[in-house]
């Protein structure tokens, strides 16, 4: 082993001189494959950034409105629960204090805030950030944090609502209003969190929440016999949460959404590796009479690879770099204008800044150096195998055309992917689908030998055509490594777009159909979180005139476990007899058990829970004494983390509630739909008249549609991202593989060919090379494409569709890749026809 390095270091000198000549005879390429690593890094690291800062953004909004308490009771709706429970937990063991909490969703005339009703001595005590300050500050004998009428404003709620301290503003909450005077701020909540403070007692009274809490915060002495002793004593529809709770609820929300994201960014950096190892090859094909003639003076096989790898690791070191530097600018950029959750909607309104992670910047650059390398190794250590004798006396490829392409491998790797994606999820999350993925484009790619040589027999076994288009032809399907590799990068590029092209096209589609069912109505009404439809509202819509039928619902955020996402509970009209009336149910419904209720669970519950027809299942809702039978499965695109409908009388029975906040207005024969909104608008009470927004199905529709288009924004970037990925793949090395053949080239010339011809020839050996290459990308990426849509997508986002086809993307990229491959071949084969004949094999004589 001292020997091999001895050599190494006394070769350093022919090192240098390999690598430094072809870096001065060849920079534009090498600068690409740095490209290609700095745009997968760059990507990757973004996207990281991006969803750290909004988890670090949402984590700081949900420690502003819990106010640092060691523990709460919290309630699993909005519906709170009785404020006896107050009492208990106060005397609970392991309890030093509690802290009554009334959390509302307010809304004033310029904007929305956190509405928080506290009792500020015991506030004082447990989450001493959330009390209010006047402006001229602590003042002993200041009562305004007990003037019923006071209300106390984070920095961003005042901005929110463009107020100052005493000014007064009316606030709209639970379907009631109030008017407020400014009498403070609250210094202890952190900027961008839109939060408001008054005496819980005004907010019971003022916004009919008599006897009722959303939460209680604790201060605990000892938390293990504290939760001992709590847990006894919650009633149904209560949760004992902490901050990591609520922030793993949005983690989860978010978190396949965000493992997807990155493994996209991954694949696209995967690709760069791709590319690398093609331009490599084609490199170390084109050195190899110089690496056998440094072999002959004593260089080791190890020097090879040594210098090969040298390369690599340059390529790396400057891709990588520039790669970080570029992802921290599009992850700010991409904060700016998409927000933290790159416009998905899972941390609206959380204001993230962004956070730089160190850890992840090393990762992510040693990511892009092991790209690089490997792309660089793997060729390297197949040129050193080869004999110098035989290296030295042919510079052509290294592979008999008469030889049979292996195709095992290959096979091997693509049922290994296959099989790896059948797998179950793994804590929720596809991982197995992402080996799969990997373990199927690395058999497609080893497969492309076999696959072109099987494009093109027809083409050769064809009698007659002319002498360029059967030199082009059988140039390729002799399978020369140069074109083999060639195809490797255009492959995995073309692959990856297609693949991504067909899940949001299935997915778009599944929507828009989904939408054209459920949007059956002629009008749709929803209140805001600050308002409702009381009986008086309802009867009065009811009353106007071109009414044919409304269905009025409610819908509310349901906690079923701490740790998790609450699901949407939908209260609403369901005729046991044809429930698919309104529902897109999956199969057929089940009756309910004796003694339980209906409720039909949303496809994302059902796969979440572990729900099936039939099943008997609790809900913290009510009493807590009741159960349910899962009599169907609803598809259900609008609701990731899942939702219940249940039957409007049975709800009503078993919560007492009487509040609508969403109806759907089917219109009588006839009536004039503008007429009929305007009548609607004008029969709700002015105090919520502001607060409830009228649409069409179409308007909902379009919205749905632009809200997943720019949820998917992301996707369409790494798309683009891969597209142009692939056209600088197809140039780079169409282009290097070109050059390369001058001395063939000159052959060429000496046997009668006119530069006319080997333009042409080229230009075919382009548009065949391109046309291979998007025939086996288009297949590799539609085989990863189901597994993107039938494997990620269910148990990421745990909604299942079927497939349907880019049509126009699919040839529109065909299409690129040939006038790529064709363009360059051609502009390339000018330069490398350029030269004379007689010099061009000069080095035969």
């Amino acid at each position: 082993m001292s020997g091999v390095r001895s050599d190494l270091v006394e070769a350093r000198l022919a090192l240098g001189w390999l690598i430094g000549g072809e870096w001065r005879a060849h920079p534009a390429r090498f600068l690409a494959t740095a490209l290609a690593i700095a745009v997968g890094v760059a990507l990757g690291f973004a996207v990281h950034l991006v969803n750290g800062s909004a988890l670090s953004a949402f984590g700081g909004a949900v420690r502003a409105v819990g106010g640092a308490a060691d523990l709460s009771i919290r309630a699993s709706a909005p519906l709170g629960f009785d404020e006896a429970l107050y009492g208990a937990a106060a005397r609970a063991e392991g309890v030093r204090d509690a802290s009554p909490v009334i959390s509302l969703d307010a809304r004033g005339e310029r904007g929305r805030i956190t509405l928080l009703g506290l009792d500020v001595i015991r506030a004082a005590r447990v989450t001493p950030s959330l009390i209010g300050l006047a402006p001229r500050g602590p003042d002993t004998t200041n009562n305004d944090v007990f003037d019923p009428d006071a209300l106390f404003l984070s920095r961003a709620a005042q901005a929110a609502l463009n107020v100052q301290p005493g000014e007064t503003l009316q606030l709209t909450a639970n379907g009631r209003s109030a008017r407020f005077r400014v009498a403070g701020s609250l210094p202890g909540v952190p900027d961008g969190q839109a939060i408001g403070v008054i005496d819980i007692a005004s907010a019971q009274w003022r916004f009919d929440r008599l006897g009722r809490l959303d939460r209680i915060d604790l201060s605990l002495a000892d938390r293990t016999a504290a939760e001992s002793a709590l847990r006894p004593l919650l009633p149904a529809g209560t949760t004992l949460a902490s901050t990591e709770t609520e922030e793993a609820q949005g983690s989860a929300l978010s978190r396949a959404y965000r493992v997807n994201l990155d493994m996209l960014a991954l694949v696209a950096l995967l690709t760069g590796g791709f590319l690398v190892f093609s331009a490599q090859s084609l490199s170390v094909a084109r050195r190899l009479r110089a690496f056998a003639l440094v072999r002959t003076l004593g260089l080791p096989r190890r020097g090879v690879v040594a210098a090969v790898a040298l390369e690599g690791l340059l390529i790396g070191l400057i891709g990588a770099s520039a790669g970080l530097l570029a992802g921290y600018g599009l992850a700010s950029l991409a904060l700016r204008w998409f927000g933290g959750d790159l416009g998905a909607g899972y941390f609206r309104g959380a204001a993230a800044g962004i956070v730089f992670q160190p850890l992840a910047a090393l990762a992510f650059f040693a990511l892009g150096l092991v790209a690089a390398l490997a792309g660089s190794i793997l060729p390297a250590r197949a040129a050193s195998r080869a004999a110098p004798a035989a290296a030295l006396k042919n510079s052509g490829d290294l592979l008999d055309p008469r030889k049979p392409v292996p195709w095992k491998p290959a096979l091997i790797l693509l049922l290994a992917g296959a099989g790896a994606a059948l797998l179950p999820a793994v804590a929720n999350l596809p991982v197995f689908g992402f080996v799969g993925m990997a373990l199927m484009l690395a058999g497609g790619v080893a497969g492309v030998p076999f696959l072109s040589r099987q494009l093109l027999l027809p083409l050769v076994r064809r009698d007659g055509g002319s002498v360029p288009g059967q030199l082009a032809t059988r140039h390729l399907h002799g399978a020369p490594g140069q074109a083999a590799t060639a195809l490797c990068g255009i492959v995995a590029s073309t692959a990856l777009m297609i693949a991504m092209a067909t899940m949001v096209t299935s997915f778009r589609g599944a929507v828009d159909e989904w939408l054209g069912q459920v949007l059956s109505a002629d009008l749709y009404l929803r209140a805001q979180a600050s308002a409702g439809f009381d009986p008086p509202t309802r009867d009065a819509l009811l009353s106007v005139p071109g009414v044919g039928t409304i269905a009025f619902s409610r819908q509310f955020p349901l906690v079923i476990e701490a740790d998790r996402p609450p699901v949407t509970l939908i209260a609403r009209p369901v005729n046991p007899a044809r429930p698919d009336g309104l529902l897109t149910l999956l199969g057929e419904p089940v009756q309910p058990k004796p003694g339980t209720i209906s409720a039909y669970v949303s496809e994302p519950a059902s796969r979440l829970y572990g729900w099936k027809p039939g099943d008997t299942i609790s809900l913290p809702i009510g009493r807590g004494t009741e159960r349910f039978t899962v009599a169907g499965i609803w598809r259900d695109y609008a609701r990731q983390a899942g939702a219940v409908i249940l039957p409007e009388a049975d709800y009503e029975a078993l919560t007492g509630d009487q509040g609508r906040d969403e109806a759907m207005v089917t219109l009588a024969p006839g009536a004039d739909e503008r007429a009929v909104q305007a009548a609607l608008i004008a029969a709700l009470p002015e105090a919520v008249r502001g607060a409830v927004d009228v649409s069409r199905p179409a308007e909902l529709r379009r919205f749905a549609l632009e809200l997943f288009d720019r949820s998917f924004a992301v996707t369409y970037v790494l798309e683009g991202v891969a597209i142009l990925v692939g056209l600088a793949g197809v140039a780079a090395t169409v282009s290097a593989q070109t050059l390369a053949r001058s001395r063939e080239f000159g052959m060429l010339r000496h046997l009668g060919l006119t530069k006319g011809q080997i333009l042409s020839m080229l230009a075919r050996e382009g548009a065949l090379l391109g046309l291979v290459g998007g025939i086996a990308g288009v297949l590799l990426g539609l085989a990863l494409a189901q597994v993107l849509i039938h494997v990620i997508n269910p148990q990421s986002f745990n909604w299942t569709m079927t497939t349907r086809l880019p049509i126009g993307t699919i040839p529109a990229v065909v299409a690129a890749l040939v006038l790529a491959a064709a363009g360059t071949a051609l502009l390339a084969g000018r330069r490398a026809t350029h030269r004379s004949a007689v010099l061009a094999v000069r080095e035969d004589w």
